[in-house]
């Protein structure tokens, strides 16, 4: 693991000095298509050992609003500006800082806001020893989660479900979406290699698939 944090803090430094001109902008468009708030998105989520950090993203929702931390694509809640910040996960460069500064790994599970990591026992429970990461093999599984979640409400309505969209989208996110996850990223902390990690970046870097515990993910 301390080729895993050398690696983190060279390159979160060397990533944050290569795309300051894409924070610059990101965060110009950001206060001239939403400046109905903050440009960055600070959250407190479950890093390493169970402990409570602040997340940040570029923000991507309107600041009046409330709800699940589930979302689905053609939320109401998700900005033009922000549904293509999430598509293409440009959202997430913020968080070269939360791995500079230590609280979170450029590859491990993604932090959970403190409601969902209460459910974690057993030996799920050990997916908390890792510091939570930008990427991993649940999210380049999920990476177009919005989506899958969209398209799973639109066939339960379609069906003749007469439940909203969001009790939809987090009875499916509950069930079938986290457990996966969790089962994924037991794997990973499991089977753990370095060389995966840079696999992983790359392929979620380039958009690509990549073979994980026998699946295409």
């Amino acid at each position: 693991m301390i080729l895993k944090w050398f690696f983190d803090r060279v390159a979160a430094l060397l990533g944050l000095l290569a795309l300051w001109p894409v924070f610059i902008v990101v965060l110009m468009l950001i206060k001239v298509k939403m400046p109905d708030g903050p440009a960055i998105f600070r959250q407190q989520r479950v890093g390493k050992d169970g402990r409570l950090f602040t997340c940040h993203k570029f923000r991507t929702m309107t600041v009046r609003h409330s709800g699940s931390t589930v979302s689905v694509a053609g939320d109401s809640r998700i900005t033009p500006l922000g549904a293509v910040l999430r598509h293409y996960k440009i959202d997430e460069l913020p968080g070269l800082w939360d791995v500079l500064i230590g609280k979170m790994s450029f590859v491990g599970p993604r932090p959970d806001v403190p409601g969902y990591a209460d459910r974690l026992v057993g030996k799920d429970r050990e997916i908390l020893k890792l510091r939570p990461g930008i990427t991993g093999p649940a999210t380049l599984k999920y990476r177009l989660e919005d989506e899958m979640i969209s398209d799973y409400v639109k066939e339960k309505q379609h069906s003749g479900d007469k439940r909203t969209a969001q009790e939809i989208a987090e009875e499916y996110n509950n069930q079938v979406i986290y457990p996966d996850k969790v089962r994924i990223n037991r794997y990973y902390i499991e089977h753990y290699s370095f060389i995966r990690d840079i696999q992983i970046i790359v392929c979620t870097v380039l958009g690509k698939k990549m073979k994980f515990n026998g699946e295409l993910i």
